[in-house]
C-alpha cells in the first residue's frame, strides 16, 4: 500500500482509533443507500470491522467506482467481525416516509448482527431505537469515519444489486444504470410508460 493512500486510511480511522484508546473495544458503523431514488428499496448496512482493518480504497461508497465497490464488498463482507443489513421496501417507505423507512432498516440491520458492539457510529441519523446500544451521529460519517465508509459500501452494492435485478423484470426503465435515482432518462421512461410497482408513489407526485 501506498504511503499516501495508507495517510489517508489512518486519517479516516482516526476517531475509531481515539475511541479504542478510551477503552471501546467493537464498533458498529451504520450508513444507508437510497434515500432519495424514485424507485426500489432503502438498504442500511450495519458492520462491525476488526480493530486492525485497514482495507485499501475503502472510502465512501459515492466516491468509488461500480467495479470497485464491488471488489471492496468482497473484502469488507469477509474481514468483518460481523455485518448486517435491513431492506425497506418502496411500499413501507410511502407509508411511513423514508426518514422513518431509514430508521426502521437501521434497527433491522442491527438485529441482523452476531455480536453486541459497545458502541455505534452512524452516518447523521438521530433519533434512533440502537436497542439499548450507546451511539453517535456523525455528519458526512460515510467520509469521515472508516467503519461507516465500509458500512456505506456494503449498503450501495446491496441495493445496487437488487436493482440490477429489477431491471431485468422492468427494463424499459433503465435501472441497471440509474439505479432507481431521477435521472432525465428515468423521468421520461415514467412520462412514456407510467409507474410499475417498484417506484415510491410519495416521491412521483410531481411527475406523474
Amino acid at each position: 500500500m501506498k504511503e499516501k493512500e495508507l495517510d489517508r486510511l489512518t486519517n479516516l480511522k482516526s476517531k475509531e482509533i481515539q475511541l479504542y484508546q478510551n477503552g471501546i473495544q467493537t464498533i458498529c458503523g451504520i450508513d444507508e443507500a437510497g434515500r432519495g431514488p424514485l424507485a426500489g428499496p432503502v438498504v442500511i448496512a450495519a458492520c462491525v470491522m476488526p480493530k486492525d482493518s485497514i482495507i485499501e480504497g475503502v472510502n465512501d461508497s459515492k466516491k468509488i467506482s461500480e467495479k470497485k465497490r464491488e471488489l471492496l464488498y468482497e473484502q469488507i463482507t469477509k474481514e468483518a467481525i460481523s455485518y448486517g443489513v435491513g431492506i425497506i421496501d418502496q411500499k413501507r417507505i410511502d407509508e411511513i416516509n423514508i426518514l422513518n423507512a431509514t430508521k426502521e432498516g437501521l434497527t433491522t440491520a442491527l438485529k441482523e448482527l452476531k455480536i453486541r458492539p459497545d458502541l455505534i457510529l452512524v452516518d447523521a441519523l438521530t433519533h434512533i431505537d440502537t436497542l439499548g446500544i450507546p451511539y453517535q451521529s456523525i455528519i458526512k460519517g460515510d467520509a469521515t469515519c472508516y467503519c461507516i465508509a465500509a458500512a456505506s459500501i456494503i449498503a450501495k452494492v446491496t441495493r445496487d444489486r437488487i436493482m440490477r435485478q429489477w431491471d431485468e423484470i422492468y427494463p424499459q426503465y433503465g435501472f441497471e444504470k440509474h439505479k432507481g435515482y431521477g435521472t432525465k432518462a428515468h423521468i421520461e421512461a415514467i412520462k412514456e410508460y407510467g409507474l410499475c410497482p417498484l417506484h415510491r408513489r410519495s416521491f412521483v407526485k410531481n411527475i406523474v
